[in-house]
């Protein structure tokens, strides 16, 4: 029969392992909060004093290994001596647990200070020792600070994660898990590793996982590369996987399976034209208040608590599997009734808001491009994909466009009111002018550049539609949009020397952040770059 010490979901525990007999199997249920774990294939029990002395009592004849084979017990801790009064310096004892680290050391102010200086650290009083959360840098930071001191820097090869709430893995010291998941995204899950962790700082959109403890990044085969020479480099095993897309989705519910279905109030709308709310935010928020009101079709809006929009925010994430955008757009669209249209006051609903996750987009090349725009035929279509794609336009951009904010003399495209209510110049082609005036002579638009059979605005399901028909022609296989043709414009500008702060101007960007988004995507010398792994002499 064997004890030791293990780090399971984020927790010190105790792993018992022992040849099955019912005898000792009952005497180790009277220990408590001992647990089965089909993961560990073994019992286990928390990591305190109380609970090892029980054990030790239960089973005298029970292996353990001692302080030095790297296990400390927490029937052996005492209480920290008080060492300010004779000013020695006593020693640090340090325990690296995956995400945690223990730090046990006689009572000193000095030292107290400094480490209650470490974000998010605490005293646990049942180990007596100090648990720092192992984030990058924290680790070198102690090492520092306490330098000689330390007696014993011991560091536990396995970590434990929970994937999905269900799936219990270990990864070891040693080891690198990527998961590409079905968001489009990858998650790094390893041990403490500061080369790998600051490399994942620099990549754009990473964000870390407190609650899960791992670290999550846009996917792209760049980006991926990347990451696995780093991992090369910093002695990493990788071990890669792919998350299953998402089955089951449940739809949202329609006119045709909603008996009586109930159209977004008048008043609502009204309060967001008042408001001045962009058309697009007008028709998302409808339609997701919509989505809401007929999912308690059998009630009055009025009737409706704070309990029922709980249940439903639930419900559109575990059963309609909705994306981390949609989730927070519905919870805005519900706050906006109650708390504009009804004048309530602000509430927080207890579901927790998503982080949105990004995603880098995906782009064409300049031949794909050129295929593309060689193979349309209709001079119509063919001026709205050379346009969006040689301006950098948004399709609602596109939309708006007016004959006089065409400026042939200096080569400009004036953009009014776009994203954020701003106006911005951005470039004409030479090469889609001429195109341009073909089209105006043909079709003789009156006041919007590009118009409907009736002299209307033309819609956003053409453009989208001919947009797609053009891709299917020349072959494109890939998960393109209409706003594709912004990214490409983005990617071939910096591809062809154009500065960052030129790109965000043109393409109008709020933040230089989103901008250098497409220093990720581009691949224009990627094959020039040395790999640190190919200077290694080995």
């Amino acid at each position: 029969m064997k004890a030791s010490k293990i780090n399971f979901e984020g927790e010190a525990r105790i792993k018992v392992e022992f040849s099955f007999n019912s005898e000792t199997l009952l005497k180790i249920k009277q220990i408590p909060e001992a647990q089965w774990s089909k993961i560990l294939n073994a019992w286990h029990i928390p990591y305190r004093k109380d609970v090892f002395g029980k054990l030790k009592q239960l089973f005298p004849e029970m292996e353990y290994p001692n302080k030095e084979s790297g296990l400390s017990h927490p029937a052996e801790r005492r209480k920290p001596v008080n060492t300010e009064d004779t000013g020695q310096k006593s020693s640090v004892h340090i325990e690296v647990l995956g995400r945690i680290i223990m730090i046990e050391l006689s009572k000193n102010q000095l030292d107290i200070h400094f480490i209650r200086s470490i974000r998010y650290s605490r005293w646990d009083g049942k180990q007596f020792c100090w648990i720092v959360p192992n984030y990058p840098g924290n680790l070198d930071l102690i090492r520092e600070y306490f330098k000689e001191r330390i007696s014993d820097l011991i560091f536990h090869d396995d970590i434990d994660v929970n994937l999905n709430g269900q799936n219990q893995r270990q990864i070891r010291r040693n080891e690198l898990l990527i998961i590409k998941t079905a968001a489009g995204r990858l998650k790094l899950i390893f041990a403490y590793n500061m080369a790998m962790s600051s490399h994942i700082m620099k990549l754009p959109y990473h964000y870390w996982d407190m609650k899960n403890k791992w670290w999550t990044i846009p996917y792209s085969e760049k980006i991926l590369e990347d990451v696995r020479a780093t991992a090369k480099v910093a002695n990493l095993e990788i071990l890669y996987e792919e998350e299953a897309e998402t089955e089951g989705k449940v739809r949202r519910v329609s006119p045709y399976n909603v008996m009586n279905y109930r159209r977004c109030p008048d008043e609502y709308k009204r309060k967001l034209l008042e408001l001045r709310y962009s058309s697009n935010t007008l028709r998302t928020y409808c339609s997701l208040f919509e989505e809401f009101i007929n999912y308690y079709h059998n009630y009055d809006i009025q009737q409706i608590d704070e309990k029922m929009i709980i249940a439903f925010l639930q419900y559109i994430v575990m059963e309609r599997k909705v994306s981390h955008s949609y989730q927070n757009q519905s919870i805005n669209a519900i706050k906006f009734y109650y708390e504009r249209v009804l004048g309530g006051k602000r509430k927080m609903y207890m579901v927790e808001r998503p982080r949105r996750e990004r995603k880098l987009p995906l782009v064409l090349n300049e031949e794909e491009i050129s295929r593309v725009i060689k193979l349309v035929k209709n001079i119509k279509h063919k001026a709205i994909i050379m346009i969006t794609y040689s301006s950098g336009l948004r399709l609602s951009e596109v939309l708006n466009l007016k004959i006089k904010d065409i400026d042939s003399k200096r080569m400009q495209v004036f953009v009014r009111q776009a994203k954020g209510r701003k106006d911005r110049y951005t470039l004409l082609s030479k090469k889609a002018l001429p195109v341009l005036r073909q089209y105006i002579k043909k079709y003789q638009p009156k006041e919007w550049l590009f118009e409907g059979a009736k002299g209307d605005q033309y819609s956003e399901s053409s453009i989208q539609a001919l947009v797609s028909a053009a891709y299917l022609r020349a072959g494109i296989k890939k998960a393109v949009t209409v706003h594709t043709l912004r990214h490409c414009f983005g990617t071939h500008l910096l591809e062809n020397g154009t500065d960052l702060r030129y790109i965000q101007a043109l393409m109008g960007h709020e933040s230089s952040k989103t901008t250098e988004i497409y220093t990720h995507i581009t691949t224009k010398g990627f094959n020039q770059i040395v790999n640190p792994m190919d200077k290694l002499d080995i």
